[in-house]
């Protein structure tokens, strides 16, 4: 897929952060439909008359609209679906990119249902969800379709303060490439699966947690593009910055208690969400 040009694209967490840069790219790219999904209704409106001025300003004619939804919630996910597929019609890229963050707390200080409960809802149980809704009826078709999962550099290396995110994005990234491995099982290889793993992004989501020795923050922008580059090609990782699998090699090479010592006491990686403050109350 060279670009999403005449396709109908679905984003979640579609308001701010990267899921509006996300939104603002298939704009710009010319797709038939860009359909916005997001719990924030005031900056939905936003984001939703921003990318109605850049459809008319490109010329493109991309019908741009958005829809008031939990994704956390099976039950809305299933309704909202239904009403885009019937409003819409066959959605052709999904990115799945609504998600939160807690932290700054060790596991036994958190409060279960604010952190736990909250924070795997959305970060694991949603793209399952809205997955489900869709994805049916892309293995149905044969046009080219693509799947966009935002998991976190978090899903592969453990980290003290952020034990069920992390836990979350883990179970993101088995869940991905396990889907990506069923569509080409089943013989539907128009449809690829794209997860992408970045450290810490600038986006307000991750406010007040620290960069380390070869792990910088991220630029928004920078995440997107490379995620997009990867998604429209069909590639089935994205790791960011590349560094982040040097925690994924050492594990097969050193023991737990030299490794941990490294990313405590040389990288610090282990010291990063201490400060962490984060946005209240927002999904990325």
């Amino acid at each position: 897929m060279k670009s999403v040009q005449g396709k109908r694209v679905l984003v979640t967490g579609a308001a701010m952060g990267m899921g509006r840069l996300f939104a603002e790219r298939a704009v710009a790219e010319g797709a038939a439909a860009v359909v916005l999904w997001d719990l924030n209704e005031d900056a939905l409106n936003d984001t939703l008359e921003a990318l109605a001025g850049l459809a008319e300003m490109g010329g493109s004619g991309t019908n741009v609209c958005g829809y008031i939804v939990d994704v956390a919630s099976a039950q809305e996910v299933a309704d909202t679906a239904a009403a885009v597929l019937d409003e819409v019609g066959t959605i052709d890229v999904l990115v799945n990119n609504a998600g939160i963050v807690r932290g700054n707390h060790y596991f036994w200080e958190t409060d279960l249902q604010r952190d736990t409960t909250a924070t795997i809802a959305v970060n694991t149980l949603a793209p399952m969800y809205v997955t489900h809704a869709f994805l049916p009826a892309m293995v149905a078709g044969t046009g080219e379709c693509r799947l966009l999962n935002l998991a976190s550099a978090a899903g592969f290396t453990p980290n003290p303060r952020m034990a069920v995110y992390a836990a979350s994005k883990w179970a993101v990234i088995g869940w991905s490439d396990s889907v990506r491995l069923e569509l080409k099982q089943a013989g539907a290889q128009q449809v690829t699966v794209t997860t992408v793993c970045p450290y810490y992004v600038n986006t307000g989501m991750f406010d007040g947690a620290r960069s380390a020795p070869l792990l910088p923050i991220l630029d928004p922008a920078d995440v997107v593009e490379e995620a997009w580059s990867a998604m429209l090609a069909g590639k089935p990782f994205v790791v960011l910055p590349k560094t982040v699998m040097l925690s994924e090699m050492l594990k097969g090479v050193i023991p737990t208690g030299v490794r941990d010592f490294i990313a405590d006491h040389i990288i610090g990686v282990y010291h990063t969400m201490e400060d962490f403050t984060g946005r209240e109350g927002t999904r990325q």
